[in-house]
């Protein structure tokens, strides 16, 4: 049986069966693991140690050989090797939740496994049916999170099943429905989101949601009624790109003349921020330590910076990707990534202690790592 195929057995025993998962260390190198990909990698799900991954891209490669895949691919994360799993989108991927028996996608896309699915698609995780949950969306879609029993959707849209929804939609997990009640309103677009609790949190490019005071770019909004959560108020200097939760707070990515990763306690109060010179894309949190992914060569020294994001005050290389620690310091990880747009997403996978980074780089540390590496 071919390497592929029988890894995926191996993913469908442990996602049956719960068999325990080596953990290993978050940092150091890149690992000599997983598939590299054509295109870009643009999202990441999990299932225990198995990782879903989404993007732009149209083939995967692992051990010497190169497989068809259509923007959806999956591997098992102990191993390193590509499954068989590898429902074909016809556009590009660009947000992916795991909830229960199923694989979210969102994205440019129209059609998957020879299915008409507008822009959402609900897949099995262990084979490549797609499964019902057919809905048409009137613009682009860019985010999912999952919570409360419900799929949450952020984008840039007007209508969801042609009711009016601006850019933010809610799925009722148990009956696939458009939630008829969830119906918070953003003015321009959402480019994340996260779920904790009865709190969503909603990051992008808007100024107000629900025209409420003190929402510019961040915003916190109740997760079965929708309402703005006005316990939380967070100032934002740029357009947010990314968010992470953990028990201290919320942590957000954000684009702009220079990027940043910015820490919030749970009311929106500063904690502490760190300035790069290219605009940050991606983020994650684990034991206190915070991952930022991006298109920025260095890491400022200070909050100031200038013309084109350059730092004022010094700075230190960080090509692509940086960690920062619990108090808001600058770690020494330092991988360096290459390319123009850099690291689109990471996530760290608690079931085999690693984190993975996608997006368009094609070399870490001169290694070889096309679009996706595992640390």
């Amino acid at each position: 049986m071919p390497k592929f195929l029988t890894a995926c057995v191996v993913a469908v025993a442990t996602l049956l069966f719960g068999l325990p998962a080596q953990a290993t260390a978050i940092g150091g190198r890149a690992l000599a693991t997983g598939p590299t990909f054509n295109g870009g990698v643009y999202a990441i799900a999990h299932v225990g140690p198995v990782v879903y991954l989404g993007g732009a891209f149209t083939s995967a490669t692992y051990g010497g050989r190169t497989y068809p895949r259509m923007r959806l691919a999956a591997f098992d994360a102990r191993s390193g090797a590509l499954l068989s799993w590898a429902p074909e989108a016809d556009g590009t991927v660009r947000a992916l939740a795991a909830a229960g028996d199923s694989i979210y996608a969102a994205g440019d896309f129209h059609e998957v496994g020879g299915h008409t699915r507008d822009s959402l698609a609900r897949l099995s995780p262990v084979a490549s049916a797609v499964l019902p949950f057919r809905h048409t969306v009137t613009g682009t879609a860019y985010a999912l999170t999952t919570g409360n029993g419900r799929l949450y959707l952020g984008g840039s849209f007007t209508d969801v099943d042609g009711k009016q929804r601006s850019n933010l939609a809610a799925f009722v997990l148990d009956t696939g429905k458009l939630d008829a009640a969830w119906r918070p309103s953003a003015d321009d677009a959402v480019h994340a989101l996260a779920a904790l609790g009865n709190r969503v949190y909603v990051g992008g490019g808007f100024h107000f949601v629900d025209d409420e005071k003190g929402t510019l770019r961040l915003a916190a909004v109740h997760g079965t009624t929708g309402d703005v959560d006005p316990g939380f108020r967070a100032k934002v200097p740029a357009e947010v790109r990314a968010i992470a939760l953990d028990p201290a707070g919320v942590y957000v990515a954000t684009a702009g003349v220079g990027g940043r990763a910015i820490a919030y306690a749970f009311t929106g109060a500063l904690r502490w921020q760190r300035v790069f010179d290219g605009d940050a894309a991606a983020i994650a949190v684990d034991k206190g330590v915070t991952y930022v992914g991006g298109h920025f060569d260095s890491a400022c020294l200070t909050s100031k910076n200038g013309v084109h994001g350059a730092c004022v005050d010094g700075s230190e290389p960080r090509y692509k990707l940086a960690a920062v620690t619990a108090t808001g310091t600058l770690a020494p990880w330092a991988p360096q990534g290459n390319g123009v747009i850099g690291v689109r997403v990471l996530s760290v996978n608690r079931s085999t202690g690693t984190l993975e980074a996608g997006g368009d780089f094609t070399t870490i540390d001169g290694q070889d790592r096309r679009r996706f590496a595992v640390f």
